[in-house]
């Protein structure tokens, strides 16, 4: 036994695990099979802008603990995500809010707007949603649905909106306040130079491994650990076999252009089913850039199948009935830690991973 854990991932999970159990003593080896670490928060320098190479991150959490805890590693600039939605030739303002109302029905105060939105869902009569339209119609009113859920969340999920469960849409935040910031968290920013350089600092002392696929390495150093801390894919790791888990992917089409500034904020989302992308990234915005050039990336949700990169889970009752035997499987799982987004089959913000993985370093 060369190392007392062998982390499976380089993403924020095992970073975090690796850093705090080598301020321990402990001697970690950290694998990954991509080419890079990070994970998905991985950051590539483009002509001096940092690139989120698999979405846009912003760290958002209402837990100073975690915020604390995160800038130990690098300074967070002061970037408040407001994202711009482009419905055909009109633009509003996300979350819903009265900016947005006012652009759509040329009003000005909150009783306005909650009286038109409550005529609307009055006029529909739905007293028990049966799909996921129904729900949001229910909640929403017709305007905000049809311009502003519809498309984006068919794209999403590659299924009309009809044939979706009505539990995906618990409640949809309509906020009567003219204020654009789309995170109620009462910590927000982006990391300084990118995310890159925090899981950098985080894997300090341990040794890492790239391009390296776990399930080999397992194979040929069965004796490398004491103990493995898998972040890996819930039901890979069982060799499938109550069955597969289902995802959503996304195919990111990233483009350099001459420019200084392309669409003005960093998000934007197309809400029309009929254009193919859900929404356009443009990362200078992240740190406020003032580069002449811009990089952005345009977002294609697709279907998963085995083999293609897993984003989200697929949460419905089917995935979750499969996803708590699998759960069952790994806790009578002799010295092995699951964790993160992958281990888990749970779709989590930045900072519930962080402190995910802070609870398991106390658990052990």
């Amino acid at each position: 036994m060369r190392y007392d854990y062998l982390i499976v991932g380089a993403g924020l999970f095992g970073a975090v695990f690796a850093h705090e159990m080598t301020q321990r003593g402990k001697r970690c080896l950290v694998i990954d099979r991509r080419s890079h670490i990070g994970g998905n928060i991985y950051c590539e320098d483009v002509e001096g802008i940092h690139v989120h190479k698999y979405g846009a991150h912003i760290f958002h959490t209402s837990n100073k603990r975690i915020w604390d805890y995160m800038h130990q590693f690098a300074e967070f600039n002061h970037y408040v995500n407001s994202p711009v939605a482009v419905y055909k030739d009109e633009l509003y303002n996300l979350p819903f809010n009265m900016n947005t109302f006012s652009k759509m029905w040329g009003i000005k105060t909150p009783q306005e707007a909650k009286d038109i939105i409550a005529g609307q869902i009055a006029d529909l009569g739905i007293a028990q949603p049966k799909n996921l339209e129904e729900q949001a119609l229910s909640l929403a009113g017709r305007d905000v649905y049809e311009k502003l859920v519809k498309g984006y969340t068919e794209k999403q999920w590659g299924r009309d909106c009809k044939d979706l469960p009505a539990f995906i849409i618990k409640r949809l935040p309509l906020r009567f306040v003219y204020d654009n910031n789309y995170f109620n968290d009462p910590f927000q920013g982006i990391p300084m130079g990118g995310y890159t350089p925090i899981v950098e600092k985080m894997l300090e002392g341990s040794e890492v491994l790239l391009n390296t696929d776990y399930f080999a390495y397992r194979q040929e150093n069965p004796q490398v650990a004491e103990k493995v801390v898998y972040t890996g894919m819930l039901d890979r790791y069982f060799d499938y076999q109550l069955g597969v888990l289902e995802y959503r992917s996304v195919r990111f089409e990233e483009e350099r252009l001459d420019m200084e500034n392309y669409q003005g904020n960093a998000v934007v989302n197309y809400t029309e089913r009929e254009v193919p992308y859900t929404r356009i990234i443009e990362h200078k915005h992240f740190e406020f850039g003032t580069q002449p050039v811009t990089v952005i990336s345009r977002e294609y949700p697709s279907e998963w199948k085995k083999g293609d990169e897993p984003y989200y889970p697929v949460n419905n009752e089917k995935n979750e009935a499969l996803a708590a035997d699998y759960r069952a499987l790994a806790e009578r799982e002799e010295n092995v830690i699951f964790g993160g987004r992958l281990g888990s089959y749970r779709y989590y913000d930045m900072d519930k991973v962080v402190e995910a993985a802070l609870q398991a370093v106390e658990k052990e």
